[in-house]
C-alpha cells in the first residue's frame, strides 16, 4: 500500500511539472486584432508604376500583396482586411506574372482606426468643387445616377475629370471622373476601358451602363460604364 501511494505521489508530481513547463513553452499569445483583420510582416518590396508589391509574412504562411505606391521596409509590421485576388497577374512594368496577388484596399502601419490608409483599388476619397459643361448628347454624373434604372445595360456618353486612374486591374484600366454634379452623395463614376488616361484629364467615354456590379471580396459598384471608348481632350 506505501509503494502504491508514493507511486500515486510521483505521477501527481510528474504530471504538474509537465504542465508547467508546457505553460513556460507554450508561445506567447498572437496581439488581438479585430474580426477580418490581417497582420503582416514585410519581407522584400518591390515599386512599379503607381504601385508597390510586397512579399508578406502571415504566421508563417508567405504571399504577395499590392497597394498604392507606398514606402515600406523588411521587417515593418502592415494591417489591412479588405482584399481582391488575381491570379496570374501579368505586372509589365517589372515583367513578372504573380501567381496570385492581393489587391489591398486599405492598409495601415498601425492598428489604428484613425491611422493613414492607402487605396490601391479605385475610390475618390472627397468631391471635388469642379464644374464640367456635360455632352450635348450625353448625360451628366448626377443624371446618370438619378436614372440609372432607366439607363442600365444602355449606351451612354459622359464627360468628367479623371481623379484616379489605376491600369491593369482585373485586365483593364479602372478610370474614376467627376464633373461637379452628384445625386444623393454618388458623384464619382468608375469607367473601365483598354485607354491610358492621366489624372487631372478631361475625357469623354461613352460605353454600356451597368449597375450593381459585385467583383466580389466586398467591392460592389451601384454603377459604372463598362469597357468604354475614352477619348482624351
Amino acid at each position: 500500500m506505501r509503494y502504491l501511494n508514493s507511486l500515486l505521489v510521483l505521477i501527481m508530481m510528474f504530471t504538474f511539472i509537465s504542465c508547467e513547463k508546457e505553460k513556460e513553452e507554450a508561445p506567447e499569445t498572437s496581439e488581438q486584432l479585430p474580426a477580418g483583420m490581417h497582420s503582416v510582416k514585410v519581407i522584400e518590396a518591390m515599386d512599379a508604376s503607381d504601385y508597390t508589391y510586397i512579399n508578406v509574412d502571415e504566421n508563417g504562411k508567405t504571399y504577395w500583396i499590392a497597394v498604392t505606391q507606398m514606402p515600406v521596409k523588411g521587417g515593418e509590421q502592415l494591417y489591412y482586411s479588405k482584399s481582391m485576388e488575381m491570379k496570374n497577374f501579368r505586372s509589365e512594368t517589372l515583367n513578372r506574372t504573380f501567381e496570385s496577388v492581393l489587391f489591398v484596399d486599405a492598409i495601415s502601419k498601425e492598428l489604428n482606426e484613425n491611422s493613414e490608409q492607402i487605396h490601391p483599388i479605385p475610390s475618390t476619397a472627397k468631391e471635388e468643387k469642379i464644374s464640367i459643361q456635360k455632352l450635348s448628347d450625353g448625360k451628366s454624373i448626377a443624371e446618370i445616377f438619378k436614372g440609372m434604372n432607366i439607363l442600365k445595360e444602355k449606351t451612354v456618353k459622359v464627360r468628367g475629370k479623371v481623379m484616379r486612374f489605376n491600369p491593369g486591374i482585373m485586365g483593364t484600366n479602372w478610370i474614376h471622373i467627376q464633373d461637379g454634379t452628384a445625386f444623393q452623395n454618388d458623384f464619382d463614376l468608375l469607367i473601365t476601358s483598354d485607354t491610358q488616361v492621366q489624372v487631372g484629364q478631361v475625357i469623354t467615354a461613352k460605353g454600356k451602363l451597368i449597375t450593381n456590379k459585385d467583383f466580389g471580396s466586398g467591392y460592389t459598384y451601384k454603377v459604372l460604364i463598362e469597357n468604354a471608348k475614352v477619348k482624351v481632350e
